[in-house]
């Protein structure tokens, strides 16, 4: 086991831009932190966090989710968008929007009153019976007419929940607090599996687009393939780059909890999905990110090994159930 980065994390605190305009987000191989090396695990969590603290967003490889896991699961995801609006619909406000079905046009990003072009299903958290936690989270909701769709949604779930934990694990190390901080309040988790889906755009949208511009609310979110670009980053200068990931990584970015735990150390950066050409607008688009949350209970107060002189505390203590709550009021899911 690594200790937390020598110095902590007053020695790479903010880490400096890059010099260099981006084009792409930075890459990063998951393998060098499960490395038996101490060296090259150090070397790893000095470039995830290099990379979070400047741009927010990084491509992982060798992130273990299996191929054969992701295909089985966009071909569900397409089936369960096919279905006829009649049947879809059954499954809508079943639970609130927290799981189930949400139709199109019904979120919008926090400053817009314009309804994203998608819609989508939640999977939410798999918990034994009788655990306390019960009487917090809604039930699963299960298509009948697919079991497979919620066979391999909940497959998926924990393993990308698996995969997640070793992420922040290495931002912890970078944070200069024990690696395994975050691993108890992930577990049984307030986490989000969200395929989505972007219907053929069929007429002008009228200044609404897939996905208005935002932050990610949670400790960090991993996409895991897109059928289609869109996916765009907006770095510090306020340039949009494009975020598609190759065949064999994912996507995984910072949210807003994880910044303000960091006191703005990892940095939650505005993205968005735009409409694509005219030319491609019979082109639909399926996406599946997976936001990790952590258990309501768990304070976002910044990390007073975040604090300093130089960058005293940016935000007021509150719970992660309490922040939650008031961001999806703001996006209209409350």
């Amino acid at each position: 086991m690594i200790e937390a980065l020598s110095g902590s994390i007053m020695s790479y605190f903010c880490a400096k831009p890059t010099d260099m305009k981006r084009t792409s987000i930075p890459v990063v191989d998951l393998d060098r932190f499960r490395s038996s090396d101490s060296k090259v695990k150090e070397s790893f969590i000095k470039e995830i966090g290099a990379a979070y603290s400047d741009i927010g967003f990084v491509a992982i490889e060798n992130h273990g989710i299996d191929k054969v896991l992701i295909k089985k699961l966009y071909e569900e995801i397409e089936k369960f968008f096919n279905l006829d609006v009649s049947v879809k619909e059954r499954y809508e406000n079943v639970h609130g929007g927290q799981r189930g079905f949400t139709s199109f046009g019904k979120e919008h990003a926090k400053d817009s009153n314009k309804g994203d072009l998608k819609e989508f299903w939640h999977f939410g958290q798999i918990l034994e019976e009788n655990d306390p936690l019960q009487n917090e989270y809604p039930d699963n909701v299960f298509v009948d007419e697919l079991p497979d769709f919620n066979k391999y949604g909940l497959q998926a779930y924990t393993v990308f929940e698996e995969t997640g934990k070793l992420i922040l694990q290495s931002l912890a190390l970078y944070l200069g607090i024990d690696e395994f901080y975050f691993d108890s309040w992930v577990d049984r988790g307030n986490s989000i599996l969200r395929p989505i889906y972007y219907p053929p755009i069929s007429e002008a949208p009228d200044g609404a687009v897939r996905a208005g511009a935002h932050e990610d609310i949670n400790l960090i979110t991993l996409l895991v393939g897109a059928s289609a670009e869109g996916l765009e980053v907006q770095d510090r200068d306020g340039n949009w780059i494009a975020a598609k990931a190759k065949e064999d990584q994912i996507v995984v970015n910072v949210g807003d909890m994880l910044q303000r735990l960091s006191n703005n150390c990892l940095k939650s950066t505005t993205h968005r999905v735009i409409n694509p050409p005219k030319e491609k607008w019979g082109t639909p688009r399926f996406s599946v990110p997976f936001f990790l949350h952590p258990q309501s209970a768990m304070p976002l107060n910044c990390l007073s090994e975040c604090i300093d002189s130089d960058h005293p505390k940016a935000y007021d203590d509150i719970s992660s159930g309490q922040y939650l709550i008031e961001r999806l009021k703001e996006i209209g899911l409350i």
